[in-house]
């Protein structure tokens, strides 16, 4: 049964996932190998995860040419997913963002052609459309937002690296080996158990009681996807750039969701009363949580060099959370056979109750007490800084 497995393994040949060691990566990769192909993880950090049994781990740097060329060696499809700054205070660390998300897509495209991997699917972003516009039903006929219009470092270096990828498309390989196929997976927020990212940020804001309020409109809606889709999409992607489906998938860009546009704070309402607190009622002004943004990204400019905060909110958070922007699936459903699964927050909270999160009886002392009129204190220094430019706005 052994040599059986061997043998079929060795004819799927081996796949590479760049940003292997991180919650998505780590999930497609288990995954696959489930389904009998072997796969190497490439991260600059081991998964928090113990690595399956038959499951290679290699460390090492997108930004890194050769020790990228090394780990391509002898594989036939490459799942580039490395990338860095997507929320938080990641978001402002521009030289870094611009190093990985441009400088090791290059890398692994050159990497491609060298040593000649034939496939090549990038976990890519709404972002790349998306700058705060609304967008109900969109598809990829959309245009690129233009790169001066990214109020973010992360969303201008990804659209340039999709860029490149789709380029990249039909490029010759090394020592006559055919040529590159490629194609661009752009996914919604992703969510699940275990999720690292944005899902333990936002319980620590519930319970250290910065949750306090909702904002934008309650009609907005914005769209999620759960890993297992995000999965299944990759799979399908892979598997339409090989020459029995007709390479169908080479070239092409899939915006990826559950297909439920959904407002964005109802989407997290099963997780904050799931653990047991009070959903927030008070909303505000989508300008004025944006104005508050920019405020804390103008402080982290001044003073991160010495004190590296995490913003509470960033402009790019405010406004992938609070403005309508939701795809059709339908591209991805006819060319890659996608069918997202349904699924909700139950497994999510669970997962943070078993490590101990939920609302736990606490008495009101004098830190409750200094930390919420702190909030009220600086919600009316926000407004009445914010109203006069409001105002003159609207006039």
């Amino acid at each position: 049964q052994r040599e059986g497995d061997g043998a079929a393994r060795m004819a799927t040949g081996t796949v590479l996932i760049t940003g292997g060691g991180g919650y998505f990566g780590f999930r497609l990769g288990c995954a696959m190998y489930e389904k009998g192909v072997d796969v190497i993880l490439f991260d600059v950090m081991k998964p928090t995860q113990a690595v399956p049994e038959g499951v290679k781990f290699v460390q090492g740097d997108v930004r890194c040419l050769s020790e990228v060329e090394e780990a391509l060696r002898d594989v036939i499809c490459v799942f580039h997913i490395a990338s860095y700054g997507m929320s938080g205070r990641e978001q402002l660390n521009r030289k870094l963002i611009e190093d990985v998300n441009v400088k090791g897509t290059e890398n692994v495209i050159q990497a491609c052609k060298t040593t000649g991997v034939s496939s090549l699917v990038y976990t890519s972003t709404y972002n790349v459309i998306f700058g705060g516009q609304i967008i109900e039903n969109g598809n990829e006929s959309l245009p690129y937002l233009p790169l001066h219009l990214h109020p973010d470092h992360y969303s201008r270096t990804k659209a340039l690296a999709e860029m490149k990828v789709l380029e990249a498309n039909g490029a010759e390989l090394r020592n006559g080996k055919g040529v590159l196929r490629t194609c661009a997976l752009r996914p919604a927020g992703i969510y699940g158990p275990g999720e690292q990212r944005h899902l333990p940020r936002i319980v620590s804001y519930i319970e250290r009681g910065l949750f306090k309020f909702v904002y934008g409109d309650p009609l907005s809606l914005v769209e999620f996807v759960h890993v297992d889709n995000l999965v299944q999409a990759h799979i399908l992607a892979s598997e339409a750039l090989k020459a029995n489906k007709g390479h169908r998938a080479a070239g092409q860009a899939y915006f990826i969701s559950d297909g439920r546009p959904v407002n964005n704070f109802e989407f997290f309402r099963p997780l904050v009363e799931g653990l047991g607190y009070k959903f927030p009622t008070l909303r505000l002004p989508l300008s004025l949580v944006y104005f508050f943004a920019f405020l804390t990204e103008a402080a982290h400019f001044l003073i991160g060099h010495i004190y590296n905060f995490q913003p509470l909110l960033t402009r790019t958070e405010v406004y992938k959370t609070g403005v309508t922007h939701y795809f059709s699936m339908e591209k991805a459903r006819k060319e890659l056979g996608y069918k997202p699964q349904q699924f909700n927050l139950n497994e999510v909270v669970e997962w943070f109750r078993c490590r101990g999160c939920g609302a736990k009886p606490r008495p009101y002392t004098m830190n409750c007490l200094l930390r919420d009129g702190g909030l009220v204190l600086l919600l009316i220094a926000l407004l009445v800084s914010w109203f006069p430019s409001a105002v003159t706005f609207s006039l």
